[in-house]
């Protein structure tokens, strides 16, 4: 291995995955205590909620959760068995589907919202100032965009 890395920005990388670990842990665990949707189902179901017409193509979906999409043809499959969202052909595409959000669905995302709102307080923005907030965010979303160049579609 001839890759060298030094150690100040080592030491951020490591920080910035265990604490990304460690927090959603923690916010999995107050989900898991109350009678709310998990995080994966919430995550998936949230972005539903917010797209054109409470509706993706699975591709889109995909790849707005980052999960694989074995991974995330598991998790439609048990949110569509328990009436979270619906799957429906697409018109143009014959092998193609949408992911739709239920009404059931939007329910559950508006009853899970208030205790992932206060998890993320707790573990997260509680811990940082306004200006650490802005810095945070301006260096991840630019993170995020350039590696999005990189990801395969």
């Amino acid at each position: 291995m001839t890759e060298k890395i030094d150690e100040f920005h080592l030491a951020a990388w490591r920080a910035f995955l265990n604490a990304h670990a460690v927090v959603i842990d923690l916010i999995e665990r107050d989900l898991a205590e109350t009678d709310l949707l998990p995080l994966s189902s919430y995550d998936v179901l949230i972005e539903l909620a917010e797209a054109p017409d409470h509706r993706l193509r699975m591709h889109e979906l995909a790849r707005a959760v980052v999960l694989s999409r074995s991974g995330l043809t598991r998790l439609v499959d048990r949110l569509e068995r328990e009436g979270l969202l619906t799957r429906e052909r697409a018109d143009t595409d014959r092998r193609g589907a949408y992911a739709v959000i239920t009404t059931q669905g939007l329910q559950a995302v508006r009853r899970t919202w208030p205790k992932y709102a206060q998890s993320i307080m707790r573990y997260f923005t509680s811990h940082l100032s306004d200006e650490e907030t802005r810095i945070l965010t301006t260096a991840l979303e630019r993170v995020f965009a350039l590696a999005c160049q990189e990801y395969p579609s």
